[in-house]
Formats: C-alpha cells, sequence, structure tokens
C-alpha cells in the first residue's frame, strides 16, 4: 500500500474517532476541550478578561458551531457523535482542496519558468 493512501486511512480514522471529544469529557465530567473556551470561560479561569478576547470574539462564526448542526443542539450523544464526524469530514476535505489548490498555484510555471535552489530550469 503506498504511503499516501496510509496516510487518507490513517486521517480517516481520527476523523471516525473524533466523537471522542465529546464523549470523553461528559463521562468524567471535564470541562470545556484545552482551547477551546470562549470569553466567558477564559475570565472564569484565568480572573480577568483580555481585551484582545473581547474585541475579535464576533469576528469568525463557524460553519459548524460547537461541531454541530443547526436544530441538533438537544439531540442524543448519537447524533452528537455523527455531526463530529461530518464536521471532521468537512474540515479535512477544505483543508485539502485549499493545500491541493495552493500547491498548483505555487509550483505552476511563471513566464520566467521554475528555477531550482541553484538557479538552475527544473
Amino acid at each position: 500500500m503506498k504511503t499516501l493512501a496510509k496516510i487518507w486511512i490513517f486521517i480517516g480514522i481520527l476523523a471516525i474517532l473524533s466523537p471522542l471529544g465529546i464523549w470523553l469529557p461528559e463521562h468524567f465530567n471535564s470541562k470545556a476541550a484545552w482551547g477551546e473556551w470562549d470569553v466567558g470561560e477564559v475570565s472564569k479561569a484565568s480572573g480577568y478578561r483580555p481585551a484582545g478576547m473581547d474585541n475579535i470574539a464576533g469576528f469568525w462564526k463557524a460553519p459548524f458551531p460547537d461541531y454541530n448542526f443547526e436544530g441538533w443542539e438537544d439531540k442524543t450523544l448519537p447524533y452528537s457523535g455523527l455531526a463530529y464526524i461530518i464536521s471532521a469530514a468537512a474540515g479535512i476535505l477544505s483543508a485539502a482542496v485549499i493545500i491541493l489548490l495552493l500547491g498548483k498555484f505555487l509550483s505552476a510555471k511563471g513566464p520566467r519558468g521554475n528555477k531550482g535552489l541553484d538557479g538552475t530550469d527544473e
């Protein structure tokens, strides 16, 4: 099996395992996942409200807020798990498309052609 196929299989396995991100914290009665805090959670944990976070808090709206779909907030854990897997797949797909497009753009031959590190034509 080729290396690229193994990488995609590994990424697929990670996407399928992504619901562990909600199941494990719920099972162990833990707080929000590390790094996924909103301004209120940071303020509660640190004792102050970072002004920079306040300034940009509403700047970005996630396509799937909390990795869930609108109307699925009150659904059972299997629905949340499915939404996590779909969110992971959407993120993987969008990242792959951006990387492929960026790679094509950066590797396209310009008017002078591509030069190698030594300055010669490739």
